[in-house]
């Protein structure tokens, strides 16, 4: 018998704004605690990652009215954690667990605020190269930035069809001189009830669409060339609209590089 290989299921992507004052805490708490025990140590994780945006990085941001963040400074860290796809029933189960178990033991820090944490489902991927990097492996290869794109349905449209347009007709038509080796499609899973009390819940995530595109080159050295302008590419193709786009570079773990740079 030949083994089913391992394929991205789901993934978990969670946008988190430290208190000022304590950015620092919450920086080593992430990493050297609730990365790991958290998500980490889960059934089925395949790999996990944290990404940062500065306030230069920030600035790059569109719309500014949006609602997937307040404002363009709210949402200085992101994780992201791929879910191998027959194991996501599992790790949804032990993931509710174990972090009611980490509020119990105190181990949770209050002073951050969630802006945008939801587990969401792989659906596409469209790669700049014939034999590009695996979506499998697109948190453990040394991409030098990330941007994260929010799509929205129309009203009255389905979905489906703005999924299909975004996979088969528009990003195909923008990837092959584009920094961004891969664009990966992924749509909303509902909030579990009993997820903790701080994670928003969302009724228009049915009408969603998070596009991740891993990029070669640093955002600030890309984003005019291959992101200012999507926003009214998207929209212009009347089959989807974009809510929020933002640059995100890699941490460096062990170090609290970024914490001072945050804001202005």
């Amino acid at each position: 018998m030949t083994p089913a290989p391992i394929e991205l299921g789901s993934i978990l992507f969670t946008l988190v704004e430290p208190h000022r004052g304590h950015e620092v805490d919450y920086n080593r708490w992430y990493e050297r605690d609730h990365f790991y025990s958290g998500c980490m140590i889960g059934p089925g994780i395949l790999a996990g990652r944290r990404f940062v945006t500065t306030a230069d990085l920030k600035k790059l941001r569109f719309p500014d009215n949006s609602p997937i963040a307040p404002d363009s400074s709210t949402g200085s860290y992101l994780a992201l954690y791929w879910i191998e796809r027959s194991m996501q029933d599992e790790w949804g189960t032990w993931g509710a667990k174990q972090v009611h178990a980490l509020h119990k033991a105190g181990r949770m820090f209050e002073h951050r605020d969630h802006v945008h944490t939801k587990m969401y489902r792989y659906r596409w991927g469209v790669s700049r190269d014939t034999d590009g990097v695996p979506p499998e492996l697109a948190l453990d290869h040394p991409f030098a930035g990330l941007a994260a794109l929010f799509v929205e349905a129309p009203e009255g449209t389905e979905r489906d069809d703005a999924s299909a347009w975004l996979r088969d007709e528009y990003l195909p038509g923008i990837t092959s001189e584009s920094s961004a080796a891969m664009y990966l499609g992924f749509t909303p899973v509902p909030i579990p009830d009993d997820a903790p009390a701080d994670i928003p819940r969302l009724a228009e995530d049915e009408q969603r669409i998070l596009v991740l595109a891993f990029l070669d080159s640093h955002p600030e050295e890309a984003w005019d060339r291959d992101f200012a302008k999507q926003g009214d590419a998207i929209d212009a193709g009347g089959s989807a609209k974009l809510l929020w786009a933002s640059p995100f570079i890699p941490t460096i773990p062990g170090t609290d590089i970024y914490t001072d740079r945050l804001w202005t």
